[in-house]
């Protein structure tokens, strides 16, 4: 069994953060486990109130995986003062996993900043350089690049500029494309397109995490980065479309549909 570290804030309502990263590497067969970044006080209508871990803290629980379980690939998502990033780059510098998927979050769906804005060029400088793959949706690209990207024909130039600042590989989801859902790997041989599907319910909350998530298993699996991108694509598009109505905002995606299919609970 594969064990998989998600390094990345925690969502009370468990749709989105490290909630949503666990269950997602048991929805693949691999084992979970956590480095709390930040605690947020958040449901399905939105994010109220963030605390940020201290950095000792953070080092702390990094230092206790690693030293005594081997890790087969990292998930990092918020991550949001640049003492915090900091940190987590240096430690994973010096404990040097294979597998580093960066998820760069920086606004929840309800419009909250998870990210501090002195802390965007620091995830470029320290975290980029360490990324084997990078999935920012359309306005993240943006923020990283400082490039308009708003077409299809824009994302290959933002996917360009990301690859330039370190990252191995960069999946730039196009959800929020006009006419299109459609997302661009490109890792500066290989650019392969994936058709969107728009699922139309409102229950998409931790969409980004789930799929950064189940990317990093699926790598760590030993899926190629195409492969893994596919397969991964497929788990959120069904997980979505069995989406969970709860609360009374945005619910989050059903992360084990194949399991309560395989029991006969799926309703």
């Amino acid at each position: 069994m594969k064990n998989l570290l998600t390094i990345a804030g925690s969502d009370s309502s468990g749709g989105a953060g490290i909630q949503a990263d666990l269950k997602t590497f048991a929805a693949h067969g691999t084992f979970g486990m956590s480095v709390i970044t930040a605690v947020t006080a958040q449901n399905t209508c939105g994010v109220t109130m963030v605390q940020d871990i201290d950095c000792d803290v953070v080092r702390g629980q990094i230092e206790a995986v690693f030293d005594d379980i081997h890790v087969d690939a990292v998930k990092i998502g918020m991550v949001s003062r640049p003492e915090i990033i900091e940190t987590i780059a240096a430690c994973l510098r010096k404990y040097k996993p294979q597998i580093i998927v960066v998820d760069p979050v920086m606004i929840s769906k309800s419009g909250y900043p998870l990210l501090a804005p002195e802390a965007c060029a620091t995830l470029i400088k320290e975290l980029l350089p360490l990324a084997t793959l990078v999935t920012p949706n359309l306005p993240e690209a943006e923020a990283i690049t400082g490039m308009k990207v708003t077409t299809k024909a824009e994302m290959r130039p933002v996917a360009e500029k990301i690859l330039a600042l370190g990252a191995k590989a960069v999946l730039v989801k196009g959800g929020h494309l006009d006419d299109s859902a459609d997302d661009l790997l490109f890792d500066g041989a290989v650019e392969q397109w994936f058709k969107g599907e728009r699922i139309e319910t409102k229950n998409t909350h931790g969409t980004g995490c789930t799929l950064s998530s189940s990317l990093a298993a699926n790598l760590a699996k030993g899926l190629s980065i195409v492969e893994a991108v596919a397969a991964s694509k497929a788990y959120v598009t069904e997980a979505i479309e069995h989406s969970l109505e709860i609360g009374s905002g945005c619910g989050p995606t059903h992360h084990f549909v194949d399991l309560y299919r395989k029991a006969g609970i799926l309703e």
